[in-house]
């Protein structure tokens, strides 16, 4: 960022560096809906019940309170005590609040349904590089109505893939494993508690090794084979299917165990064919929310790791339901702001210009604004960004505020009704008819151009 926010965790954007994010947003969103996905938008406040029914992320939700009691009883749903389900907080991630609008919805919606969401979301984390308090998250997802296949993890990981292809960021990795995959294991090497396990995996790249081993013995009573054999798991890494050997090598039985390996080396296969170089099977990949029940991705950027997860997400089978109908899901959410603020921070991309503005219509008197107003509406009318000068002043200034803002040309017109247009950063100047002069293509629009 090219300044510092005032309000740690909450980040503005100065316009050249919201032309950056917008340029990321709307290359997302058009890769989205090439794929057939549709938007929606769910509220910012959910209730903490329903946020807090999958996961242990209790000290991260901003809970809210009314400033005036003077509702009511209603005004009691605005109590910010977190321990009341009924309270309200803001959301902090897409995943849970689509699960309630399935729910709320599926009436409405055709299943499988094709969804993505592009939001702000609020989370009480420590601000530092990559982890804010407020952010943008840009979320996939696909819903089935009692089952989904399989097969939508596999086109998931590759939209994903093709989406990030697009942006101006660096190379990056899909960190891919399989929840039954791990469970299995850790089912198959006696730990039965295979959901703390998963948890304290997940803080292996954090802590390291030796503490993960003491967190799994002092915390749930594994042996030193059975952290040892664990580790050994979430040691492999491949980029193709090589890593279903790795795995048998261990010598560890168990049905959940093969159908999760079946199910990761399906990825796998696609993502060689269909996205070389940009996926691999990562075993010690585990995600902390609870809800999730296969397939499960983060996403790093090669040569930036310490940036952490742009991207991630997986399989969840339960998290949506309504009486005995299940909407199981699979999807991933990209941290936009987090991948905005590195590529400003590493300066991989910048826009051309500051403004969207092309032309500045100069005046020559105060009594041409008028006319030169028509002659804007002309130039808007076939799709060229143009603002009108607000004072009349020497054109060397009205050219100095063009430049100061970014805009490339300046449009002057005499008293006898001829046109002129000045490319200011060349020097040339033409003649021109507001019915018919265009800009060049690489001047038309903001362009975000990669370092």
């Amino acid at each position: 960022m090219a300044r510092t926010a005032s309000l740690s965790g909450f980040p503005e954007w100065l316009p050249q560096e919201r032309l950056v994010e917008l340029h990321v947003l709307d290359t997302l969103r058009k890769t989205f809906e090439l794929h057939g996905f549709s938007s929606i938008e769910t509220r910012a406040v959910e209730t903490v019940g329903q946020l807090l029914r999958k996961g242990e992320i209790d000290k991260e939700v901003y809970g809210l309170s009314r400033l005036q009691d003077d509702e009511g009883e209603a005004a009691k749903q605005g109590s910010s005590d977190k321990s009341d389900p009924n309270a309200l907080a803001l959301h902090f991630d897409l995943t849970v609040p689509f699960a309630r609008y399935v729910v709320e919805n599926a009436g409405y919606l055709a299943f499988p349904f094709r969804r993505y969401q592009i939001q702000k979301v609020w989370r009480g984390e420590r601000p530092q590089e990559g982890r804010a308090r407020e952010f943008t998250q840009a979320d996939i997802d696909v819903v089935g109505d009692g089952e989904l296949p399989f097969r939508y993890d596999v086109e998931i990981a590759l939209v994903i893939a093709e989406a990030l292809s697009a942006l101006p960021i660096p190379d990056f990795r899909l960190r891919i494993n399989n929840r039954k995959l791990a469970e299995g294991f850790y089912r198959g090497i006696g730990l039965t508690d295979t959901a703390g396990v998963l948890r304290s995996i997940d803080k292996l790249e954090k802590i390291g090794a030796d503490k993960v081993a003491g967190l799994l013995k002092s915390e749930l009573g594994a042996t030193d084979e059975q952290a040892a054999l664990a580790l050994q798991l979430a040691t492999i890494r491949t980029e193709d299917t090589s890593f279903v050997e790795q795995v048998r090598a261990l010598g560890v039985k168990d049905d959940l165990l093969e159908e999760g390996l079946s199910e990761l080396q399906q990825v796998i296969e696609a993502a060689v064919q269909r996205a070389p170089g940009k996926v691999v099977a990562d075993l010690s990949i585990a995600r902390g929310l609870d809800y999730y029940t296969g397939t499960v991705v983060e996403t790093v950027l090669v040569g930036h790791e310490q940036l952490g997860s742009i991207c991630s997400g997986g399989r969840y089978d339960a998290l949506a339901s309504k009486g005995n109908r299940k909407f199981p899901g699979v999807g991933l959410s990209i941290g936009v702001t987090r991948l905005v603020s590195r590529i400003l921070s590493q300066e991989l991309a910048t826009a051309s210009r500051a403004a969207p503005t092309a032309v500045l219509v100069a005046l020559n008197s105060d009594d041409s604004w008028s006319a030169a107003q028509d002659i804007a509406a002309q130039l808007r009318g076939r799709g060229i960004a143009t603002e009108v000068a607000a004072k009349a002043e020497k054109f060397g200034k009205q050219i100095k505020f063009a430049d100061r803002r970014g805009i490339p040309f300046v449009w002057f017109t005499d008293n006898d009704g001829k046109h002129q247009v000045k490319d200011i950063r060349s020097g040339e100047q033409v003649d021109a008819d507001p019915t018919t002069w265009t800009p060049p293509e690489e001047d038309l629009h903001v362009r975000v151009t990669t370092a």
